[in-house]
């Protein structure tokens, strides 16, 4: 049985919306596209393409497949050459007809879920909405927050009201790199308990 990582690039209060380009993802009026590249460095860089080395599937939510596909079929190097060779899978009940090459349309996060048995290593970037929606199926295995030191005050953040009460564990240890980007990766492990603080 395989995993689904979803890895996210997030800042410190949360928001995940359009971390790569200026304009990348302006829904909502959102005003700071491009907010990742000025905080990140080269060993971030490092890591984040040592973990899509590992992936053998790619997972999507139906906006972020439409950014991702209308940029990385026409770019190269390591990355790219990863994102465009491994199978691709974008959960929509919009989406009929992709148009990257070796994409596959999945009707809902159950069947996102059914991934695991014919991969090792599912790998998911942004999607929050099929994050939570992953969650709430128990089919999300590993949740790879990249957390940058960046606060914006607005944009679309990854838990919001609705959010399924999840407890989680350090499932690696964390990881800092030199302009403060912090790396962790959790696994959900089941409900939240409730508990008096005692001295």
């Amino acid at each position: 049985m395989g995993i689904i990582v979803a890895n996210l690039f997030i800042t410190l209060d949360g928001v995940y919306q359009a971390p790569g380009g200026r304009e990348e993802d302006t829904e909502g009026g959102f005003e700071f596209g491009g907010w990742q590249a000025p905080v990140s460095d080269d060993e971030a860089g490092a890591a984040i393409a040592a973990g899509i080395s590992r992936m053998d599937a790619l997972l999507l939510g139906r906006e972020t497949y439409d950014i991702f596909s209308s940029y990385w079929p026409h770019q190269s190097g390591d990355i790219a050459d990863t994102l465009n060779r491994v199978p691709r899978f974008v959960v929509s009940n919009t989406l009929h007809d992709p148009t990257w090459a070796g994409t596959t349309v999945l009707p809902d996060a159950a069947a996102a879920g059914r991934l695991r048995e014919d991969y090792g290593q599912v790998h998911m970037f942004g999607s929050g909405v099929l994050i939570r929606s992953l969650l709430s199926e128990g089919v999300l295995d590993r949740l790879h927050l990249w957390l940058y030191p960046v606060t914006l005050g607005q944009g679309k953040r990854l838990f919001d009201d609705g959010t399924v009460p999840t407890t989680f564990r350090l499932a690696e240890p964390a990881g800092s790199f030199p302009k403060g980007a912090v790396s962790l990766v959790y696994e959900p492990v089941g409900g939240v308990e409730t508990a008096e603080m005692t001295p």
